[in-house]
């Protein structure tokens, strides 16, 4: 049951954390007017979520009359749910510093539209996650006690509440959490979740008949870890390690959890920052060294490199006409539009 807890957690707050970015923008930009349509959306990607999981049960208990089809049935959607679980860690990984963002911009050209594409972006934006929590909780159910009892569908639940929880503690700024750590352990545990998932798979293709060895066993230490206990059950439930699989099994199960944590775990290369434009004298008049007031020699002198907040990089884009501090002086002397500091002949100075 642990395993479909984890689910439920991590892709419920994967999805809360959607709804909240949405809200908040809402709420922030005074349109609350259209938080109705986005709740319309989300509860038409849950209805659609609970509907497609329906299907895959029913279609597994029903639809199919014998035993090799229903096997053959569950270890495709054992396969398929691997394929999702490792994409949804790779891609939250890789999106997550922009996903706030990319969210925002498409809810504001849905607010150009109308009601209907607000509903239906913030219905997009949810039901992916709904879909995939569907489709791995079914196969992580069918790995970890075969379909049958509620235990893994109240661990779901209990997970997807967990998540809600936190989500509207975070948007109610209740609690801080370090969602790159929370995302890096969850991850971790997920990849091996999909591995047992993945040897589930092999497992009932082998009783299919689609792959040979059932019976070619890699070990046996029941005599170590006995099914009948509560570690072994624990161990089967989570990460479905059993006491006598088979080669094939053991081998999807390396050769998959293996490359996919070391992938996941190593640390990606930090982009490159660009280097910064130099500065020229294309915003104001230009000035000679002539003047001192016009050179850094009343005071420290610093650039766009030195200033973060004149670069666009580290914060908002100034130039030397909308912010006369800055300019590349920052003593006395302004750009040509604030003050007198322009060039002029040294004899009339001298005079």
């Amino acid at each position: 049951m642990f395993a479909t807890y984890l689910i439920g957690l991590r892709e419920g707050l994967e999805a809360t954390l959607v709804v909240s970015i949405l809200v908040a923008f809402l709420v922030k930009s005074q349109r609350r007017d259209r938080l109705p349509q986005v709740w319309a959306g989300v509860g038409l990607a849950v209805a659609l979520s609970v509907l497609f999981g329906w299907l895959i049960e029913y279609t597994s208990t029903s639809l199919l009359a014998r035993s090799e089809d229903r096997e053959l049935f569950e270890a495709v959607t054992s396969v398929a749910a691997v394929v999702f679980v490792t994409w949804m860690i790779f891609w939250m990984r890789r999106a997550a510093r922009t996903i706030a963002g990319e969210l925002r911009g498409k809810l504001s050209e849905a607010l150009a539209v109308g009601s209907l594409a607000v509903a239906g972006m913030a219905f997009l934006a949810v039901v992916r996650e709904g879909l995939e929590t569907a489709l791995i909780f079914y196969s992580a159910a069918q790995s970890a006690t075969g379909g049958t009892g509620s235990g893994p569908l109240l661990a779901l639940v209990g997970g997807i509440a967990t998540a809600v929880g936190i989500g509207f503690l975070l948007y109610r700024s209740a609690v801080r959490i370090n969602l790159s750590t929370f995302f890096t352990w969850t991850g971790a545990l997920l990849i091996l979740v999909a591995a047992g998932i993945l040897k589930y798979g092999v497992h009932d293709f082998q009783e299919a008949g689609v792959l040979p060895g059932l019976n070619d066993l890699a070990f046996d230490i029941t005599g170590v870890l006995d099914p009948n206990t509560w570690y072994a059950a624990l161990l089967a439930g989570m990460f479905n390690v059993t006491a006598a699989p088979s080669v094939l099994e053991m081998l999807a199960w390396v050769a998959y959890a293996v490359p996919v944590l070391v992938l996941f775990l190593r640390r990606p290369a930090a982009p490159a920052k660009p280097a910064p434009a130099p500065t020229t004298a294309a915003d104001g008049p230009t000035t000679t060294a002539a003047d001192p007031k016009a050179t850094g020699t009343d005071g420290p002198t610093t650039t766009a490199v030195d200033d973060p907040e004149a670069t666009a990089v580290d914060g908002p884009t100034s130039t030397a006409v909308d912010d006369p501090e800055a300019t590349a002086v920052d003593g006395d002397a302004t750009a040509a539009q604030d003050g007198p500091a322009t060039a002029q002949p040294a004899g009339s100075r001298r005079a």
